[in-house]
């Protein structure tokens, strides 16, 4: 039996992805896909995103969701445990904002940059199939958490800059965004203290340091080349930095670095310190106030609504 691909493989050839399948209608009427085989990087597992496309027709701007986990754990159906299920996804299919929940490929299947590749994948494959998914191709934004957050600012920093295969770019970057929302993410790997885990998170036993296992061995040049702050430019886009004052694991000074940056440049970045929160948000007193202000700042950059 064979199946439809992204492209026709010659010979032994194997595709790069698989295309949409028919998505299931919600009692709202927002459309939800599961399970979309986004790509397939030989001899790893396929690396699938969950969309949810709003309700009412007409094609809509989409938020790509990048999960954390220390670059080791989690994948796309994975919320901290300080929010709601489909707290964030629910927040903006009611902005108008369709959201598309990525899976990548963990720090102990790949080192660096396998998960910006992976994220930038995820949204070429979006941009590829915006007309069939309901998509406007022109409103892309990216929001992480922890990790994701990483990805999240590396992806927006990096986009157009060079292909997969390190040649430059001469077209119209097609992993471009628009706006990004960035929480309690790392900017610069080598001024990270050295990993703690806060006392009130216990962890699987053999959890690596996550720098060392995400870079495959911290070196300063590997460390430079994973940082955000590397590749902030006057033609970044807007940002929205959230973090915890007492965040341990990754201390907000990481995000006042960025925020420091970008502002430097000459890019719009907003920085929030959460008083009182830690990694997570845990013991902030208005999480859902954190994530309306997300979406807010999201809608604002992308217009949202359908078109």
């Amino acid at each position: 039996m064979t199946h439809g691909t992204e492209r026709e493989p010659t010979g032994s050839e194997p595709p790069e992805s698989l295309p949409p399948v028919g998505p299931v209608v919600r009692e709202d009427g927002s459309l939800h896909y599961s399970g979309i085989s986004y790509a397939l990087p030989p001899g790893y597992r396929p690396l699938q995103l969950d969309l949810w496309v709003p309700a009412g027709g007409g094609t809509y701007p989409v938020v790509v969701w990048i999960h954390g986990g220390a670059w080791q754990f989690g994948d796309r159906r994975c919320l901290p445990p300080t929010l709601e299920t489909d707290a964030v996804h629910d927040a903006l299919l009611e902005a108008g904002i369709a959201v598309a929940s990525i899976d990548y490929r963990l720090a102990g299947e790949a080192v660096f940059p396998a998960q910006l590749h992976d994220a930038r994948s995820a949204v070429r494959y979006l941009r590829r199939h915006a007309s069939q998914l309901g998509l406007d191709a022109q409103r892309f934004g990216v929001w992480g958490e922890s990790a994701g957050g990483h990805l999240a600012a590396l992806l927006a920093l990096t986009a157009g800059r060079t292909t997969q295969e390190g040649d430059p770019v001469v077209a119209e970057p097609v992993d471009s965004v628009r706006a990004v929302v960035d929480w309690y993410g790392v900017s610069d790997l080598a001024t990270m203290p050295k990993f703690k885990v806060p006392p009130d998170v216990s962890l699987p036993p053999g959890t690596a340091d996550p720098i060392e296992q995400l870079l495959g061995g911290a070196t300063p040049e590997r460390a430079r080349s994973a940082s955000p702050v590397t590749y902030v430019s006057a033609d970044a886009p807007p940002f929205l930095l959230i973090h915890g004052t007492d965040d341990i694991p990754v201390p907000l000074e990481q995000s006042s670095l960025l925020h420091a940056a970008l502002l430097a440049a000459g890019v719009q970045s907003e920085l929030v310190a959460v008083e009182g929160a830690g990694h997570i948000f845990v013991g902030a007193t208005d999480i859902p106030a954190l994530i309306a202000r997300s979406v807010a700042f999201l809608t604002k950059h992308l217009e949202g609504r359908a078109r």
